[in-house]
């Protein structure tokens, strides 16, 4: 599950990762009372709106039909009005979101950090994920903090560092030293950044996350490290664990048909193709998708309709499959095992005849307990369903429907 920033900064802060103050707001009017607020709290008159989406790329992000960025500095209320103005309830596109962008719903008016003092100020980069691997989680890092980190990754990759933490016991202390020190760190910025680093690590690993990125960590003027931006992404097979968080959804920045799909329990995720699929188990469901690429076709999705489907699941996939305009033809493959495949049939049927006026071919190819018993109900029902019971079958099947 995605978080927005100032969702993650909050969860931050329990850890006693130090951040960039911000008040998130969904009004011009709770905007302009943010800025007042932290004028007073910094004695400082800039402050940054910051467009709250579930994509990167924000700062050199545009709003569509306007000139107007997904993060701008203001330094004055009228400022921060207007900018809010701009903003909210437009639609922010970045390089990460594609042609079609997101709609931005709140924004959050956060601190100016780059205020003058004694020292300079630094970005670098910082993110924590799981290295599937080597089975360890890995710390990524660099000194070229900021907008351009997918640039110096592609250019410059040897300025990107890593670190492997063996998993249960922590991240030591020589670790967490030894990245302060890459970023050429010294003194106070040195400590501060050893407890940032790892405190940092305790929050990835207690909240469960799958992915914590901090772009840019900063090094303030004072020699504070503060978190100024962060994208976390938490495992949703462990939100049993955080209710806290798991509240924190926003079913808004989500595909609709994916928020409908997890409404009936069904695992789906929508996918570029032409041909959709409904498969009972993960595997099988990898394994269809290889078939429909070989038989000249692309997956439309991915949906698991799990090992109990019934009519009622079947006729919420084929609702749901059948709202993506470019689906071609859909194909159902079911193995029968704790389900029976006959069952299944019963409700390819009645939610066919439920749906009604269905243009486009469906191929249905049952395998299991009396998946023969299956193939005749579907055979002699009258509809428009073809069915097979080899996989080579359906596959064929399916180079016919999209030839």
């Amino acid at each position: 599950m995605n978080l927005h920033e100032y969702q993650a900064k909050e969860l931050l802060k329990k850890y006693n990762v130090p951040v960039q103050e911000g008040i998130a707001v969904d009004t011009v009017m709770a905007a302009e009372e943010a800025y007042r607020q932290i004028k007073n709290d910094t004695g400082n008159n800039f402050a940054v709106v910051k467009a709250q989406i579930h994509a990167g790329g924000r700062g050199k992000g545009k709003i569509q039909g306007k000139e107007q960025r997904g993060v701008a500095v203001g330094k004055s209320l009228e400022d921060i009005s207007n900018i809010t103005k701009n903003i909210l309830g437009g639609t922010l596109v970045t390089i990460q979101t594609g042609a079609a962008g997101k709609k931005v719903n709140k924004v959050l008016i956060a601190q100016d950090v780059y205020y003058p003092g004694p020292n300079p100020v630094k970005e670098f980069y910082l993110s924590i994920l799981l290295d599937r691997t080597k089975g360890q989680n890995v710390i990524m890092y660099s000194t070229e903090g900021g907008m351009d980190i997918e640039e110096v990754a592609h250019k410059t990759p040897e300025k990107i560092f890593k670190e492997w933490v063996f998993p249960g016991g922590g991240l030591p202390g020589f670790q967490a030293r030894k990245i302060a020190f890459n970023f050429g760190l010294h003194g106070e910025a040195f400590k501060n950044c050893v407890k940032f680093v790892t405190n940092l690590y305790n929050a990835y690993v207690g909240l469960d996350c799958s992915m914590v990125e901090i772009n840019p960590m900063f090094k303030t003027a004072d020699e504070k490290i503060i978190a100024v931006d962060c994208k976390m992404n938490i495992d949703e097979n462990a939100l049993m664990r955080h209710p806290d968080v798991a509240a924190m959804r926003d079913v808004f920045e989500e595909d609709p048909t994916e928020v409908e799909a997890g409404q009936y329990n069904l695992n789906f995720v929508k996918l570029d193709g032409n041909v959709g699929c409904m498969v009972n188990g993960a595997g099988l469901a990898m394994a269809t998708m290889d078939m429909i690429k070989l038989s000249g076709g692309e997956p439309a999705n991915f949906l698991d309709v799990g090992g109990t489907a019934n009519a009622q699941t079947v006729e919420a996939g084929f609702k749901i499959i059948m709202k993506d305009p470019n689906v071609k033809a859909i194909l159902i493959n079911i193995f029968g095992g704790i389900v029976r495949c006959d069952r299944v049939a019963a409700g390819v049927i009645e939610a066919y005849n439920k749906l009604g006026n269905i243009q486009i071919p469906i191929i249905v190819r049952l395998q299991g307990t009396n998946a023969e018993e299956a193939k005749k109900l579907i055979d002699e029902s009258g509809l428009k369903v073809q069915s097979a019971i080899q996989l080579s079958e359906a596959a064929e099947l399916v180079r016919r429907a999209v030839a």
